[in-house]
């Protein structure tokens, strides 16, 4: 009698012990699965700023693709399951260990990122992140530049932040241009090769509207226009500056308005390269500049540099030097550089509201995440925009 009670504790204690064993085997097969979803097929983001609008609208939420150019094989294998480069809840716990780091490779894919194609990629001058008092990111590049290193410290005393390259801030842009194109912005518009480029139906830019009334337009009219943007004034009284996407052009000048597009007429120590004095641009006037291919060999002075630098000493891992006029890389003095990789020219659709390569230069391959495919959900102001959902992304 007693020894058939022990064994019935037992097998209930065994199965007690199997339940628990298929539960954490079950978890444990569902994060392994999802990861390997999330790194080699497809991972969701959300759309957090207006820089792709009208194309992409805050609050929409995409499916990236990441066997359309190739899954990238994670660079820092040892992190959280589905985090990024922070844990949750915490501005300033890191959520990935750098003890392990593997080299940049990719999984063959679909294609080559295409000309045109909207691409997630890791922010390129993400590599280094400054922290204000309540431990928010702040960019380090345009602060560094703008007030120079001592008075940075004081205004960000929190050491820097060094984030290897797959765990920089997830971007999405549009790439207008692809390795061995050579790219010029004038006037606003985007020449590659000496052709016009691509404009999206959905972009936008500013534009100088003068109404036939000499008054701003009043939201309810603006609403039943489809343009969604504030009316802001110049100097002149008669005259607000919009922004409108090609479609509410037509109408307002179809309507009898006189519009212009606004226009940058004076150079820009923000944009790429940050060099005024050799290199005289703004965001509307731009190039022309080249795309670095891989294996391509180009010639380099100290008037070229400025334009390549970064991808010598950075991205590509180089020791550079001048002295006397004089490029050393790698101890050698050259007047030659080898791309070891390809670089993309990425451009938001909200042309006068983006942060994108005109601000920070080239993104390189190894930076590419993946493949904006499609909307799977969207809302504003807590209400679902039905016509957004399921939409292909072009």
């Amino acid at each position: 009698m007693n020894f058939a009670f022990r064994r019935k504790k037992q097998e209930e204690s065994v199965r007690k012990k199997s339940r628990i064993r298929e539960w954490t085997e079950a978890a444990l097969f569902a994060v392994v699965a999802a990861t390997f979803i999330r790194t080699f097929i497809f991972e969701a983001y959300v759309i957090p700023s207006s820089s792709m609008e009208r194309t992409l609208l805050v609050h929409d939420y995409l499916f990236v693709s990441k066997i359309s150019y190739g899954p990238r094989i994670p660079m820092t294998p040892l992190a959280w399951p589905f985090t990024h480069h922070t844990l949750p809840f915490t501005k300033q716990t890191k959520a990935f260990s750098t003890a392990v780091q593997w080299p940049y490779m990719r999984l063959p894919g679909l294609s080559g990122v295409q000309r045109n194609d909207v691409v997630v990629f890791n922010y390129p001058c993400g590599d280094t992140v400054l922290k204000d008092q309540q431990g928010n990111d702040v960019d380090y590049y345009p602060n560094i530049r703008s007030v120079g290193d001592s008075a940075l410290k004081k205004i960000y005393p929190l050491p820097p932040v060094v984030r290897p390259v797959d765990k920089r801030e997830n971007w999405i842009k549009r790439c207008v241009a692809v390795p061995g194109d050579s790219l010029q912005i004038k006037d606003g518009m985007i020449y590659i090769n000496g052709k016009k480029g691509f404009i999206p139906p959905a972009s936008m830019a500013e534009y100088l509207v003068v109404m036939p009334n000499h008054h701003p337009m009043n939201e309810k009219k603006m609403l039943a226009l489809d343009i969604h943007s504030d009316a802001r004034p110049t100097g002149d009284s008669t005259e607000f500056i919009y922004n409108l996407t090609q479609a509410n052009v037509d109408t307002l000048r179809g309507l009898g308005a006189r519009i212009k597009r606004r226009l940058m007429d004076w150079w820009d120590g923000r944009v790429f390269p940050f060099d005024t004095d050799r290199y005289p641009w703004n965001q509307d006037q731009m190039g022309p500049l080249y795309i670095p291919q891989k294996g391509v060999t180009i010639h380099i002075d100290t008037l070229v540099l400025p334009l390549y630098q970064r991808i010598i000493d950075t991205y590509e891992q180089n020791q550079l030097q001048v002295k006397n006029g004089k490029i050393f890389i790698n101890h050698q003095e050259t007047t030659t550089y080898t791309f070891k990789m390809n670089y993309y020219w990425m451009m938001g659709d909200n042309r006068n509201g983006s942060t994108d390569s005109r601000f920070w230069g080239f993104v390189p391959e190894d930076h590419v995440v993946g493949k904006a495919w499609i909307i799977w959900l969207s809302y504003q102001e807590n209400r679902l925009r039905w016509s957004r959902l399921f939409t292909v992304i072009r």
